[in-house]
């Protein structure tokens, strides 16, 4: 089951996709590589340290990696500008190879939403918003440097992550993201809500 959804709010709108797996069963091993692929990408995306000047169509690949590795792709873009209380789909900046080459500046948000497409079977998408900023300098750093804050805070579907797939690093990025979530909302929950967020975020095996 794939949700894209989000919400126009005074200060900001939001945008986010998650797919789950509702049965019957439990979820086949392609669809969890597919899916652990998907969410590969989307991490090396989340994670990226460029230099200024570079555009969203420079690193479109990045989440694109770890699908391509296994003869897969998608033909969408892997993200867009968002505007704030304005459009959702918001250029000129754009995570695709069709995008105009507008460098990536502080401030600018963009959405993180590879996929992967089965016809006739099952849509995988993931995607989180992305902030723009200033990335800490580091001893040999030449020049300035971006990276990303992700800002949508949502676990990600346990069910379809096939751990075998993932490295070292990846494990403890998800494991630090759902950290992070119930830290920062946990507390706004009711106890049924506060509770399934725990199951939700709990560290891999």
């Amino acid at each position: 089951f794939l949700l894209d959804s989000g919400g126009q709010y005074l200060d900001g709108t939001t945008d986010i996709t998650r797919t789950l797996f509702t049965g019957p069963g439990a979820p086949p091993l392609g669809l969890r590589q597919r899916y652990t692929r998907v969410l590969q990408g989307h991490i090396a995306l989340s994670t990226a340290r460029f230099p200024r000047g570079v555009a969203g169509p420079h690193l479109d690949a990045l989440a694109r990696r770890p699908l391509w590795d296994a003869g897969l792709d998608y033909d969408h873009g892997t993200g867009h500008g968002v505007g704030s209380f304005l459009s959702v789909h918001e250029g000129p900046v754009a995570f695709s190879r069709a995008a105009k080459t507008v460098p990536l500046a502080p401030g600018m948000i963009l959405s993180n939403e590879p996929g992967f497409y089965l016809p006739g079977a099952y849509g995988i998408r993931i995607e989180n918003l992305l902030l723009v900023r200033e990335a800490a300098s580091q001893p040999d750093q030449a020049k300035p440097f971006l990276e990303f804050e992700t800002l949508t805070l949502a676990p990600y579907a346990r069910a379809l992550i096939e751990p075998s797939l993932l490295t070292a690093a990846e494990r403890g990025w998800i494991d630090a993201y759902h950290a992070r979530i119930l830290a920062e909302i946990a507390a706004l929950c009711d106890p049924d809500t506060a509770a399934w967020l725990a199951q939700a975020c709990r560290p891999l095996a």
